[in-house]
């Protein structure tokens, strides 16, 4: 028994300062979320934040020193979530419906609905949050050029496509459909809906004699 308890002992992490749980890093981040979809952010209470999670309100300024750096690192965290999918598919087309499949399953969560048009005002109010959405919508977008590059490299669209109205247009309609209106588009609207979005990427060519 001395023994067992002497191996435990040496197994022990060296005291000094705590080494954060990710298991309630993950719990803050989900009320963080709760708490930012009932308040708006600018009414958002990290005390409550602490509570709904089950810790200490120390826990999160061990974590972040405050509650911009907490929105930073909890959007960058789980705002990738949106991202492109994966695996390759075999044609544009598919690589675009499974795109707005994913899309339509991270857009479809109370949490996101109501999340994001806040998310959005506070960016227009505020540099520092500007900064913060900015850098996660230009890491999906980075993530979405490797679509157009695929279909580039397979012949289904120009060199010349404009990449950055493409990029709009791939995700603009579900979002609007989905956080503007409030609708939920069946799996036959978004294969309608990725036909539409197909035929106007082929559209959006540059004319570089303009140019």
């Amino acid at each position: 028994m001395e023994r067992n308890r002497s191996d435990q002992k040496s197994r022990r992490k060296p005291s000094g300062a705590a080494v954060p749980r990710a298991d309630l890093t993950e719990a803050l981040y989900r009320a963080f979320f709760q708490e930012w979809a009932e308040r708006g952010f600018s009414a958002l209470s990290l005390e409550r934040v602490a509570t709904r999670a089950g810790a200490g309100k120390a826990a999160i300024y061990r974590r972040f020193p405050s509650r911009l750096a907490f929105a930073d690192a909890a959007i960058s965290t789980l705002g990738l979530q949106i991202a492109l999918p994966e695996a390759e598919h075999p044609t544009l087309a598919e690589d675009i419906l499974a795109l707005l499949l994913r899309a339509r399953a991270v857009l479809r969560h109370p949490l996101a609905r109501r999340i994001l048009p806040d998310l959005h005002a506070e960016a227009a109010r505020y540099a520092e949050m500007r900064a913060i959405n900015d850098r996660v919508a230009l890491a999906r977008r980075d993530q979405a050029e490797a679509l157009l590059t695929r279909a580039i490299r397979r012949g289904e669209l120009p060199d010349q496509v404009d990449r950055n109205l493409a990029l709009d247009l791939l995700v603009a309609p579900l979002y609007w459909r989905m956080v503007v209106r409030g609708e939920t588009p069946s799996r036959v609207d978004l294969a309608m809906q990725s036909r539409a979005i197909e035929a106007g990427l082929k559209a959006s060519t540059r004319d570089r004699a303009r140019q």
